[in-house]
């Protein structure tokens, strides 16, 4: 309404330059005193305009004067913007978001220094939207005030640098002098180095106290041979690195010997016999199929059989892998243990993969139950099947069997199947599976496993009360965990997420700098 921001511009700055150095230079105390304040209500409140005010304290009072002022005007001003969002805005915030920033919360309690210093650092993101959003963490007020004056500092040489070859400008010429064009020149280049600089800071920090080898055995370490540490070592191979797999099981992983390839080979037999019990639908009299459920099992091992090779360690080995069969133990960012050996290498990729998640529930270890790893040995088809569990594998699996004759019962703790699909989605698999012959339960939270005269049974609690479930052979598809635990995560602090997963950055880098991730882990 007032037309204020007009006194934020570098025109109004370059209009009034001489009447402000003339001010200047008549009281030097006043002058600095009435700039402090403008800076610190003009950060405190956020108005726009703080680069531009940046830029005069360069132009009026040169560059160390200008870089002790602003440094201290732009940390109170800025604190004074934090203590404001704390004190009429954090506690309901907290109390509104409460369950979704309960990990900010502890990441900030944990490394609130790093995470400040960092974005003051490399200013990303504008900094009065730091100075709020920092009100709203649980961050003391000295912290932030210490961590915002260092972290502040080199941005505001940088500016104010700037401030100071502005001022000597008397024509548009004076815009390709070579001061100011290595003053504009740092302005882009300062946020590439900065945070090339923290993330050199950090990793340095954190592998201090290990000895790094005078030479090493490998480029890289893949622990584990599934899906995505196969396709680590392939790609290394292929760009001639010196690479290690070790594999403590079987190569393939989960992917070949027990998930995708075993699930889909079923899904198809399973398929087939759907189609053919439809044959009506499809303009045919009858189609009559005969088959042995052994024999289908069989045809997934065949299947299995035939994909080997191309995980093969005879492959691998032919590509320029050194396949170790062992569990590792990594010792240090630079050592893995298998096998008696100590390898030295470059680079750790951790590929460990996931297994079943099997809850607790009082009973299930008497009754015998199944998981996507051991399924695969059945070669009797179960009269009943009860699926607990309907994300991706618990839904597949059950239609499979039931099309392959299976009487299934699907229960489910949550309101719906398939819960991270859309709406839509799940409503048409479920309906599809209720048109198929399948029991879906959904909201049915499974409290025991019982054995009552020879029958196995799973009690259920539902709106409707207590439900009970018979069945001759049970699937527990409740979601997988990461395999963390047995080689060296925990001793080393390899950070782990909430989900119990290894901790990544947008690079599949853990917090160990040559340490890398992938896959279900």
């Amino acid at each position: 309404y007032f037309d204020a921001g007009k006194y934020l511009t570098i025109a109004f700055l370059k209009e009034r330059q001489g009447d402000l150095a003339a001010a200047y230079a008549s009281d030097l105390w006043l002058s600095i005193f009435v700039y402090f304040a403008v800076y610190v209500v003009a950060t405190a409140f956020s108005f726009p305009g703080a680069t531009v005010l940046t830029l005069a304290g360069g132009a009026l009072f040169g560059f160390w004067t200008g870089l002790v002022v602003v440094s201290f005007a732009s940390t109170i001003g800025a604190t004074v913007a934090f203590l404001m969002a704390r004190y009429f805005l954090r506690d309901a915030v907290q109390k509104r978001f409460a369950e979704r920033l309960s990990s900010l919360n502890e990441g900030i309690k944990r490394d609130g220094d790093f995470y400040l210093f960092t974005l003051r650092l490399v200013p990303i993101v504008p900094f009065f939207v730091i100075n709020l959003g920092m009100g709203l963490t649980p961050i003391s007020t000295a912290r932030f005030f210490f961590v915002s004056q260092i972290g502040m500092f080199l941005g505001t040489a940088v500016y104010v640098n700037a401030g100071t070859q502005l001022a000597k400008i008397d024509s548009l010429k004076g815009i390709m002098s070579p001061a100011m064009l290595v003053s504009f020149a740092l302005l882009g280049i300062f946020p590439i180095v900065a945070k090339r600089l923290v993330e050199l800071t950090k990793a340095r920090k954190i592998m201090k106290g290990f000895r790094r080898p005078r030479s090493f055995d490998y480029n890289i370490v893949v622990i584990g041979a599934g899906s995505g540490g196969l396709v680590a070592s392939y790609i290394a191979a292929a760009v001639k690195a010196k690479v290690a797999l070790i594999e403590k099981h079987k190569m393939g992983g989960d992917c070949l010997n027990t998930g995708c390839v075993p699930s889909k080979a079923l899904i198809r037999s399973a398929k087939t016999v759907a189609l053919a019990n439809k044959a009506s639908d499809l303009g045919m009299k009858s189609i009559d199929v005969k088959f042995e459920f052994s024999e289908v099992m069989e045809r997934v091992q065949r299947v299995i059989s035939k994909i080997e090779p191309h995980d093969s360690k005879e492959r691998y080995e032919g590509l320029g892998v050194e396949c170790i069969e062992g569990e590792a133990k990594i010792l240090s960012p630079y050592e893995v243990k298998v096998g008696g050996r100590v390898l030295t290498t470059k680079n750790i990729i951790i590929a460990t993969g996931g297994t079943p998640l099997v809850p607790r529930i009082p009973g299930i270890e008497t009754v015998g139950y199944r998981t996507s790893d051991n399924i695969w040995e059945l070669r009797i088809c179960p009269k009943r099947l009860l699926v607990l569990g309907g994300g991706p594998i618990g839904a597949e699996l059950a239609q499979a069997f039931h099309r392959l004759g299976s009487t299934v019962t699907l229960v489910e703790m949550a309101n719906r199947i398939l819960g991270r699909e859309d709406e839509e989605v799940s409503t048409s698999v479920a309906d599809k599976f209720t048109d198929e012959g399948i029991e879906v339960l959904v909201s049915h939270k499974a409290t025991e496993f019982v054995n009552r005269d020879g029958c196995k049974l799973l009690r259920c609690e539902s709106p409707s009360g207590i439900k009970e479930v018979e069945f001759d052979e049970v699937l527990v598809a409740l979601g997988r965990q990461s395999n963390i635990d047995g080689f060296g995560v925990e001793e080393l602090g390899i950070a782990v997420t909430d989900r119990k997963r290894l901790a990544s950055d947008r690079f599949m880098r853990t917090n160990y700098p040559n340490i890398f991730v992938c896959g279900d882990v």
